[in-house]
């Protein structure tokens, strides 16, 4: 069953390796992947974020990615109130077929938002991202098809990396976002970004694939229901290639403490990847902290051979606040 399982990873890996990037169950708290334009887009002085994904657990190691990230706006005494200029800088490590395949990149992104009314309570912005990225295979480890004889498995692939087994590029990404309030309390927003804009060359083979771009769309808003319980709604609409993915939900919060200021909030909700899995979630936010965990319950035909076991995914973020800051409402889910 372990040959199996990393003949279909390998068939995977070079049959899409132009496919699909790493991606998260909660887009919403890993804002640098999901959009350059999120840079310095919060209510704070800087924020560190951290994720990590293992997918398929019933295949051991079959996908695990982690991602970090910091952010921050600068020259904010030169800015016109309300204006945001922000910095992030992120990495992400992805690692697939138990760590045959790997890659890790970093990038450095700027962004710039604009209030559109006096309050800045609505603002648009964009941003942009560099990236470098190394992509590894080792082969020697994995299983393919033309191992497979009358005999069993021989243990010699014939497979060569005519362009060796480290791929490094330059990649561009960009993104666009407006946020809004309509009364200093609730938010709602609304993005597109583009990752891949330059689309690298990346090849371990003869042929010179190049990464296609992704497109993405997502959007969301928090709005309060009572004093203490408010609601998160958000989705997402990914296309890279030939593959896409929607995913759509909400969270409900309860403000535990009942402290508007410095709240104690609970979150428990669920999103559903169309065609794929249902993901329940839970959070919990307080001192400038909000962590997350989610199970992904896979739906899809992949489910036999999954055990319903999509994977797991848990995040953190945190928020540094001075002592008095002006409380203007801001992306959360």
């Amino acid at each position: 069953m372990k040959k199996y399982s990393i003949f279909v990873i390998a068939v995977m890996l070079f049959s899409g390796l132009k496919a699909q990037d790493p991606h998260f169950s909660q887009f919403f708290a890993s804002p640098l992947t999901l959009n350059p334009a999120f840079a310095g887009k919060f209510d704070g002085t800087w924020r560190l974020a951290a994720n990590h994904r293992d997918q398929w657990p019933s295949i051991p190691k079959a996908y695990v990615t982690t991602s970090a990230s910091i952010d921050f706006g600068i020259l904010k005494s030169k800015l016109p109130e309300g204006d945001i200029f922000g910095i992030g800088i992120s990495g992400v490590s992805d690692a697939s077929a138990n760590n045959q395949l790997k890659l890790n990149y970093g990038s450095l992104t700027l962004s710039y938002h604009k209030a559109l009314d006096d309050n800045g309570y609505n603002t648009i912005g964009a941003g942009f991202q560099g990236s470098y990225s190394s992509m590894n295979l080792d082969i020697s480890k994995l299983t393919f098809e033309s191992m497979l004889q009358q005999n069993g498995f021989t243990g010699q692939s014939g497979e060569v990396l005519n362009n060796g087994n480290n791929q490094s590029y330059l990649d561009m990404n960009a993104g666009l976002l407006f946020s809004g309030s309509s009364n200093g309390i609730n938010n709602y927003y609304l993005g597109a970004s583009m990752y891949h804009i330059n689309k690298p060359k990346v090849s371990f083979k003869d042929q010179n694939w190049h990464l296609n771009g992704r497109v993405t769309v997502h959007g969301g808003g928090s709005f309060p229901i009572t004093d203490v319980l408010n609601i998160n709604p958000s989705f997402i609409y990914q296309l890279q290639d030939k593959a896409s993915e929607t995913i759509l939900g909400a969270a409900f919060g309860f403000n535990a403490n009942g402290d508007n200021d410095n709240p104690t909030n609970v979150y428990l909700g669920s999103w559903l990847r169309l065609n794929d899995a249902i993901i329940p979630y839970i959070g919990l936010e307080f001192s400038g902290f909000r962590i997350g965990a989610s199970y992904d319950v896979n739906i899809s035909s992949l489910k036999a051979a999954t055990n319903n076991r999509g994977g797991s995914e848990f995040s953190i973020i945190y928020i540094r606040k001075p002592a008095e800051v002006k409380g203007i409402p801001c992306p959360r889910f």
